[in-house]
């Protein structure tokens, strides 16, 4: 390529508290609240009321700050950002401009070339606006405000412009995500916006030092629209850039079933939003010994976690990430080895990435809610690992365990599941099907030695599938071979 690609992310997430941000309001699901239930004067913006810092949405960006390697101010400052929309009732909205309550972080991601560290610029709170629903009916057109989400705690995370592909855009999106959500700081559910991303992409020819003139694509909530957009704008920008056209500083948004991006205005700088510390809020003091606390409380993130998946379970890393990406299924990956140490861990992540991840899919249930405990699936995994059932019975008492919550043993005990590895027993199912086809035998023994498998499957079908495979192939090849000899 004859360019490369500049992008830095600005991420918004909101905080999973239970009062807004600076009032006592209730954080609610905007996609089942009534809208403007969730509403005091304080986060609607009447006149002469004092807003009141959450302290619980403080101690949750610390948490985030600590896991992005930042350093945390003792001294931060809430200033007001004026401009005029609809769904913010303010006419301003507070937030961190000069003091923000943490700076110069990094986060590591995994790229196609290998480990990258992308650095963040700073992470500060702010509160979220309102939502605006757009509607058109009988010929008309009109929007709705809803307040609920007004007030709402968000930690906008400011990267670096580190990121030169759409790969490493959406691999430190996926990373930062699994950070939030390892923290309990965010649900994580990008479909309900709690994820919001806006992407700073400029490009410039390879080599060069300079930056280019950057559009920022603003409030994209899936890594669908991350990545198409990011990569449409790229595409973009060679084109102007090729005919010799200047790339125009703006803000854009996204149209996902176009696949384009439209200009919404103008790009502001900071000055037009005419900063000025927030009068009604004294500045936050982040005394050492809370940051300590915080810090002391912090789970394994999943970087860390993943790495020792690898070293102590010898999964792969691509398997190590599936189970690490959401932490209860790792917590649940690891309380099956708990039950069953005998378990080899790459057969227990087997069966959770392959039958469990497949009901998940299908049923649409979180693996926290599932019938089959760990201990279920340890029990269910040893009788397979012991050869007591194959693996085809026992995905088959795995789908029953989870429909029925019953226990492997109960399932395998009831309906005679048990795998059959008699040896005499096996030897005289092989024998039969032999005298019983002879026209098939003369065939195999002609050379047509594909016909063994033909065998294994009328010996199979004789035991209702519960014999021993292993057993069963060994006796087959055993007798075959003795009328070879003959």
């Amino acid at each position: 390529m004859k360019y490369e690609a500049v992008i830095g992310l600005e991420v918004h997430a909101e905080l999973s508290t239970a009062s807004k941000m600076f009032c006592g309001c209730p954080v609610v699901d905007a996609t089942l609240s009534q809208p403007n239930t969730a509403v005091c004067p304080v986060c609607t913006g009447m006149p002469g009321v004092l807003p009141v810092v959450n302290q619980q949405a403080v101690e949750y960006a610390i948490r985030v700050a600590l896991a992005l390697n930042c350093s945390i101010a003792r001294t931060s400052i809430f200033a007001r950002k004026n401009y005029f929309y609809p769904d913010l009732p303010k006419g301003y909205q507070i937030s961190q401009y000069e003091a923000p309550l943490a700076e110069n972080g990094v986060l590591r991601i995994d790229t196609p070339s290998g480990e990258r560290d992308i650095r963040i610029r700073r992470a500060h709170l702010e509160e979220d606006t309102g939502k605006l629903t757009h509607v058109s009916e009988n010929g008309e057109s009109y929007s709705l405000v809803d307040l609920n989400r007004a007030g709402v705690p968000l930690l906008e995370i400011v990267s670096e412009p580190d990121m030169h592909s759409v790969e490493e855009v959406r691999a430190y999106a996926e990373e930062l995500r699994a950070i939030l959500r390892y923290l309990g700081v965010n649900s994580g559910d990008m479909e309900k916006g709690v994820i919001r991303f806006e992407a700073n992409v400029s490009i410039r020819p390879v080599g060069s030092t300079e930056l280019g003139t950057r559009v920022e694509i603003k409030n994209l909530n899936s890594f669908r629209a991350l990545e198409r957009s990011v990569a449409y704008q790229i595409e973009q920008q060679a084109r102007r850039l090729d005919q010799g056209l200047p790339v125009d500083q703006e803000t854009l948004g996204w149209d996902e079933a176009r696949g384009v991006t439209y200009v919404q205005r103008s790009k502001e700088e900071a000055h037009d939003y005419r900063y000025f510390p927030e009068p009604d809020l004294p500045p936050l003091v982040v005394e050492p010994e809370w940051v300590e606390r915080v810090a002391a409380g912090l789970p394994e993130l999943p970087r860390a976690r993943v790495e020792r998946f690898e070293r102590e379970h010898g999964l792969s890393r691509a398997d190590a990430r599936l189970l690490v990406e959401d932490r209860a299924t790792g917590d649940y990956f690891e309380q099956v080895l708990a039950a069953a140490p005998d378990l080899p861990p790459r057969l227990a992540a087997n069966w959770i990435l392959g039958e469990i991840f497949a009901w998940l899919n299908t049923s649409g249930e979180r693996i926290e809610s599932i019938k089959v405990p760990p201990a279920g699936l340890g029990e269910l995994l040893h009788a397979v690992q012991s050869q007591q059932i194959n693996a085809a019975t026992g995905k088959a008492v795995l789908a029953e365990m989870l429909q029925s919550g019953r226990s492997a043993g109960e399932i395998i005990a009831e309906r005679g599941l048990a795998q059959i590895s008699d040896a005499d027993y096996i030897a005289g199912l092989v024998a039969k099907v032999i005298a019983e086809n002879p026209r098939e035998l003369s065939s195999y023994l002609a050379g047509k030695e594909t016909l063994s498998q033909w065998f294994f499957g009328q010996v199979m079908r004789l035991a209702g599938g519960r014999a021993n495979p292993q057993v069963v192939r060994a006796e087959l090849q055993r007798q075959l071979s003795e009328k070879k000899t003959a």
